[in-house]
Formats: C-alpha cells, sequence, structure tokens
C-alpha cells in the first residue's frame, strides 16, 4: 500500500465516544462509504451494550441506508453473532458497533465482508479513500431498515447450542463482562441443559469490562473457587474472546486453549489439523507441546484477522491468539468466545483431560508484557531504531527467549514481550527495554 491506514485499526475504527473518530457524523460517512466500497444492498448491523451504541447505530445505519442498502438490526449481539448471520441470512456484508475490551468510554465500527470475516487492510484502505473523497449516492435511491433482534439472537444462540455434545459437563461460571454474551448466554444455557452460574451480566451501558470479562479475570476465579465450580469462561465486551478459569482459580490462557483444541482436533480428523496459526504473542511452550504431536506451529502479526488469513493461506483448520482469540474452520469465521467455550468442553470429554493439570503440563517460559504510554504520535515513533535494539537483545538470548516488541493497534501503546526459561533473564531485559523504549516513543 502507497499510503499509510489512518483510521483503520488493529480491530476497525475506534475512539472516545462523541469525540474524535467517534462521532455520529464520522459514523455516517463510515456507512456510506462502506457501501460504496462494497456494493452491499443487505448489511446485518449490531452492536455491544454501551450507551453511545444506539446514537452511532443510527449514524451509521442512515449512512448506510442513504447509499441504497437495506440494513438488518440485530441489536445487542457478539461480533461473530453478526458474523454468523452475514453467512446465514445471505446478507452482503455487516458491521459491528463496539470497542471490544475496552472501557465503557470507547466505542469502534468494524466492518465483515459476505463471507463474515473482517476486512483486509486495503480493503479498508479503499474505504479510507472514499470517505476522504466524501462523494455520495447520486441515485437517490434509499434503503430501508429493519428490526430482526429477536430472531437473530435467538437463532445464533440455537447454532451455538447445537454445538455442544449431551454429556455432563459440571457447574459452570460464564462472565458475561457486562456485555454481548449477556443476551446470549441465558438462552445457550436453557437450550443445552447447562448447569451453574451466570456473572456480570445485569448491563446499564456504563459498566461494560468494569472489573469483569477477560480484562478482569479475578472477577471469575473468585466465583469459581468460592462456589466450587468445575470451571469458567469470561468474555469480553463483544464475546469475541475467552478466557478460562480451572476449579483451582488459575487462568488457562488462548495458548493453553488453542493446545487442547490442536489435539482434538486431530482426534477428529478435521481437515489441516497438523498445522495451526498463531500470533507473534503466544508463548514458546505451545509451539514444543505440538511439535511432539506431529502439528506445526506457524506464526502471523496480531489480530484475528491476520490469523485467519494465514490459516486460508496454509489450509490449517485452527488458529488464534493468546488473548482469547480462536479461530476454528469449519465452526467460525472470526474469532468467537462462546463458540470456543462449547468446542473446548467436547474437547476435555473427547480427550478425557484433567482440566485442573492442564497449567502444570504446559509448562510455558517466563514472559513478560509491558505497556509503554506513547507520548508523541504513533507516526512520529522511529520503529526501525525500536527493532535495531530489539535485534541486538535477541542475539544475546539465542534459541532460549525471543523479545518482540510492536505499537498498539487499538490504544496508544508500545508492547514489549520479552520471553525467556528463565525467569530472571525475563525481568531483567524487561526493565533494561522498558528504559530504552520509553527514551524513544
Amino acid at each position: 500500500m502507497d499510503r499509510q491506514i489512518k483510521y483503520f485499526g488493529t480491530d476497525g475504527v475506534r475512539d472516545l465516544a462523541n469525540s474524535g473518530n467517534m462521532t455520529p457524523e464520522m459514523a455516517m460517512k463510515l456507512g456510506r462509504a462502506f457501501v460504496r466500497f462494497s456494493g452491499a444492498r443487505k448489511i446485518i448491523l449490531g452492536r455491544d451494550t454501551r450507551l453511545s451504541c444506539k446514537m452511532l447505530e443510527g449514524a451509521l445505519y442512515s449512512g448506510m441506508s442513504s447509499e441504497g442498502a437495506d440494513v438488518y438490526l440485530t441489536g445487542i449481539i457478539p461480533t461473530p453473532g453478526v458474523s454468523w448471520a452475514i453467512k446465514n441470512y445471505n446478507a452482503d456484508g455487516g458491521a459491528v458497533i463496539s470497542a471490544s475490551h475496552n472501557p465503557a468510554e470507547y466505542n469502534g465500527i468494524k466492518f465483515l465482508g459476505r463471507d463474515g470475516c473482517k476486512l483486509s487492510d486495503e480493503d479498508e484502505l479503499k474505504i479510507e479513500e472514499i470517505l476522504l473523497t466524501g462523494e455520495k449516492n447520486t441515485s437517490g435511491n434509499i434503503g430501508n431498515i429493519s428490526d430482526m433482534r429477536t430472531d437473530s439472537v435467538n437463532k445464533y444462540a440455537e447454532h451455538l447450542a447445537k454445538l455442544l455434545n449431551n454429556r455432563h459437563h459440571g457447574f459452570i461460571a460464564f462472565d458475561c463482562a457486562f456485555g454481548a454474551a449477556s443476551v446470549v448466554v441465558p438462552l445457550l444455557m436453557e437450550i443445552t441443559g447447562l448447569t451453574g452460574k451466570i456473572i456480570s451480566s445485569g448491563f446499564n451501558g456504563l459498566d461494560i469490562n468494569k472489573n469483569a470479562g477477560v480484562m478482569h479475570m479475578e472477577n471469575l476465579t473468585s466465583c469459581v473457587t468460592q462456589n466450587k465450580m468445575s470451571l469458567g469462561f469470561a468474555f469480553d465486551g463483544d464475546a469475541d474472546r475467552v478466557l478460562i478459569s480451572d476449579a483451582k482459580g488459575r487462568i488457562i490462557d488462548g495458548d493453553i486453549i488453542l493446545w487442547v483444541l490442536a489435539r482434538w482436533l486431530k482426534f477428529k480428523n478435521f481437515p489441516g489439523n497438523n498445522r495451526i496459526v498463531v500470533t507473534v504473542m503466544s508463548n514458546m511452550a505451545l509451539e514444543s507441546h505440538l511439535l511432539r504431536e506431529n502439528i506445526k506451529t506457524l506464526r502471523c502479526q496480531v489480530g484475528d484477522r491476520y490469523v485467519l488469513d494465514a490459516m486460508r493461506n496454509t489450509g490449517a483448520a485452527l488458529g488464534g491468539e493468546q488473548s482469547g482469540h480462536i479461530i476454528v474452520n469449519e465452526f467460525t469465521s472470526t474469532g468467537d468466545g462462546i463458540c470456543t467455550a462449547m468446542l473446548f468442553l467436547n474437547a476435555i470429554e473427547d480427550l478425557h483431560e484433567d482440566i485442573n493439570t492442564l497449567i502444570d503440563r504446559f509448562g510455558r517460559y517466563a514472559q513478560k508484557l509491558t505497556n509503554l504510554k506513547l507520548k508523541r504520535p504513533r507516526e512520529e515513533i522511529n520503529i526501525n531504531e525500536i527493532n535495531n535494539i530489539a535485534e541486538d537483545y535477541k542475539n544475546k538470548l539465542n534459541n532460549d527467549g525471543r523479545i518482540f516488541i510492536r505499537t498498539s493497534g487499538t490504544e496508544p501503546l508500545l508492547r514489549i514481550l520479552v520471553e525467556a526459561k528463565n525467569p530472571d533473564t525475563v525481568e531483567e531485559l524487561s526493565g533494561i527495554l522498558s528504559r530504552k523504549m520509553s527514551e524513544l516513543i
């Protein structure tokens, strides 16, 4: 690409709600640009529980309708629910209003293609170019706005329920992060007969992700241990991520989930079961374990859409991130936290896994992620200088660890990941690199 993307980040356009790039005016322009880019005539539009969502929803569908597109509103639904609806309602594309794991004062807009997948960098750049020209519909056609809230959420819950086998899974906790999972998980439990406890589901528009969900796992782990539960699942605001608590209150992250699912897919003989796509953030222990299973590990940049691209290019059955975005090719087109939870329950039953020993057996390398707040705009930072410094320290680790430094695509942060077998090495290098990088950002 000749021009750098200006508005889109790792996961759509995101900003403080009602300011910057997330005003009603901007939402309307984005809606128009998306329709002009895609030519979509039938669009599924979903949102999470944020107070600002309805404001942005009205502006977004107005922009889409003004370009002649018919827009179908799902109301509150997980991002993967919109992905599923696009394919099952034969739509031309979709959009989700959500800032995912960010606090309630933020919001965002992400677009999906007719395949239910997130758009590529190239496609987002084309939308930006249309956005900047300010061209408008000259045909005079106006699209219709339709309400499909009850139907879409119910059918998505029924779809998820069909994924789960009928065996007993114990007493399970679900932390909905006061987000979109809140409208699906109760239906899912009713349909499947799963027993357990739902927490952080009584949302008010201002509490999404607040002391709950994947960003605050202590909320789930305390619930699991205090109520002597079998395990628990925590989601983020738009339920495209999941992390797990074992019965001891220890956190099973995306790497361990991938380790379990990779072996399960091989056991079930799914196509592409001999390879898996992970990001540069995944722990080196995962590669080591899967190598013994003759499963090849491929790495890509951070972002579940990049994981999906790599899965398509390599034919991998499974991909995901340490943060809990998991894509199983047979079942999803984007990260789907609730779907992953259902498949994980199937996997531990089929593989006769003892969930309470998974963390001990995984034996992760020591790893530390440090987030430094950027003191100037991202484009002014000399990333080459940062990479050269990182490379010098990588060479000192040899094959016993790695260093990865990147700017966040969703927040004004520089992320420094240091990983090694020796925990003391990780602490030492993290400190040195943090000091050096602070001078450059």
